[in-house]
C-alpha cells in the first residue's frame, strides 16, 4: 500500500510584511582592570600587583616594611582598601566575597 505524502505546514506569514527589526547593537562592557597599586599605610611603599579574578585577597604583606595589611572595615579586600583600583567584582558591580551570606 502506497503511503500518503507527508504534508508540512507552510511557513507562517509575517504579521507585518516588509518589517525588519532594528539591528542588534554590540554591548559595550567596560574592561575590568586587573592591575592595582597598593600603598602601605605604615611606610608608604607602593607596589603594583595583579588582582585575583576568582577570589578576594584578604591579606597582603608589604614588601617594604613587612606589615601585614588587612581590609579596612566595610571593604572586601586589600585592593579595595589600599589600592588605586577596586577588585574585579566591585568594578563589575557584582556581589563580592564579603557579601556572601
Amino acid at each position: 500500500m502506497p503511503s500518503a505524502p507527508i504534508r508540512r505546514p507552510s511557513p507562517r506569514p509575517s504579521p507585518m510584511p516588509g518589517f525588519l527589526p532594528p539591528p542588534r547593537r554590540a554591548r559595550t562592557v567596560a574592561e575590568v582592570q586587573l592591575q592595582s597599586t597598593l600603598t602601605c599605610p605604615a611606610c608608604g611603599h607602593q607596589a603594583t600587583e595583579t588582582m585575583p579574578t576568582t577570589a578576594c585577597q584578604f591579606f597582603y604583606e608589604c614588601p617594604g616594611c613587612h606589615t601585614l595589611l588587612r581590609p579596612k572595615a566595610g571593604d572586601c579586600c586589600v585592593f579595595c582598601s589600599y589600592g588605586t583600583v577596586p577588585c574585579p567584582p566591585i568594578q563589575q558591580s557584582s556581589p563580592c566575597c564579603s557579601n556572601v551570606g
